[in-house]
């Protein structure tokens, strides 16, 4: 199969400049490097090696020349159809036909910043059901790893320095040659942080970070509920030897509360009542998380009766609006009767009819049917 022209394969014109052939290199690399591909590791060399080959032309001024003049024969008579021939391996060296620059732009950049950054912390915040469904700012405690004041994070003796790792020259990263590939790993001398501490500081011991109690103040939005999480960006651990920090992330537990269950953005409360107020209808006080209100129960209203008080649940954490209080009605039977109330209760269930307990005679219909 032919090869493809060099310039079709960067997708780049024959005007282009080494600049603009380089940053067309350094995207395709970076989609197409098998360590990124990994579904798909085979197609991905595939067509990583041909960008290279394309690169390893085009970025030299001499090749490219012969390539432009003599096309794909002028390069492969020149240094065979193995692009590392003859011109050395690309990736030696830091400079070499730029190869070096760029896999440290794609693969080593932030790298090591990141094996500095401190870890993200968990925190578990207890609060009540009117904290979580009002909202508050609350004061916490964290022991955490901050930077160390004696020498600044550096992690050297205040009067010294770190030095240049002589292993990676400052890099962080040193490179290990597998078959065609050369592989980028944190430096083994250094951890990935480019520079050695000969006089570390006493007080963080190299690190740059020292274990205190830091106090926070975390708002609390209104409408959390259990087992939500508010990221606190930055207040984690501190980075090793000024890296960045990590984050901070408080997770909600709210306290069972003794009247109210919350379902979603709903407040659901048991009120009892009593059998006269039931059968007769009147008024009566019900709890909210903003103070008590007063409930019209209409007269034969049975247990079990659902009322619901518009805006009196909680508001909603994301978009607008309230949630309801629905308070569900449980009439109480009365205890400990003495003779005279019993005799007045029997006179009473006597003088009722059927109209009385549709309910009741609804039941013992259905269950002569059933038997029937």
């Amino acid at each position: 199969m032919a090869e493809r022209d060099y310039y079709k394969v960067l997708g780049v014109e024959k005007s282009s400049d080494t600049k603009q052939i380089k940053k067309a290199y350094k995207r395709l690399a970076m989609k197409h490097h098998p360590d990124r591909n990994k579904d798909d590791k085979k197609k991905a060399e595939k067509t990583f090696k041909e960008i290279q080959k394309a690169y390893a032309v085009l970025s030299d001024e001499q090749k490219r020349q012969t390539y432009d003049q003599f096309g794909h024969a002028g390069v492969n008579g020149n240094a065979g159809s193995n692009p590392f021939a003859g011109g050395g391996n690309p990736f030696a060296g830091a400079n070499a036909n730029g190869f070096g620059d760029i896999f440290g732009d794609i693969f080593g950049s932030g790298r090591q910043q990141a094996n500095n950054r401190g870890s993200d912390l968990r925190f578990d915040l207890q609060i009540n059901l009117k904290e979580a469904a009002e909202g508050k700012t609350i004061q916490i405690r964290v022991p955490k790893g901050e930077k160390c004041n004696t020498c600044d994070g550096s992690g050297a003796k205040p009067g010294t320095s770190a030095k240049t790792c002589a292993t990676c020259h400052g890099v962080g990263q040193v490179h290990i040659q597998q078959g065609p590939f050369q592989v980028q790993q944190p430096c083994p001398h250094c951890n990935g942080a480019g520079k050695v501490i000969s006089s570390p500081c006493n007080d963080c011991h190299g690190d740059g970070v020292v274990r205190k109690q830091k106090t926070l103040s975390v708002k609390i939005p209104a409408g959390v509920d259990d087992g939500s999480r508010i990221r606190v960006t930055g207040e984690g651990e501190a980075g090793m030897r000024g890296g960045q920090n990590g984050d901070l992330y408080v997770e909600i537990r709210v306290k069972p509360h003794n009247i109210f269950e919350r379902h979603g953005n709903d407040l659901y409360c048991s009120v009892p009542i009593d059998f006269a107020v039931a059968a007769l209808g009147g008024t009566v006080e019900v709890p909210t998380l903003s103070g008590k209100l007063k409930l019209k129960i209409p007269e034969s209203t049975q247990t079990g009766r659902q009322f619901r008080l518009k805006n009196k649940g909680v508001k909603a954490l994301q978009g607008h609006g309230i949630g309801d209080l629905i308070c569900q009605v449980q009439v109480e039977t009365p205890v400990n009767l003495d003779k005279n109330q019993k005799e007045l209760l029997r006179q009473f269930s006597d003088s009722c009819g059927k109209k009385q307990h549709p309910v009741l005679n609804s039941f013992f219909g259905k269950m002569k049917s059933f038997f029937e």
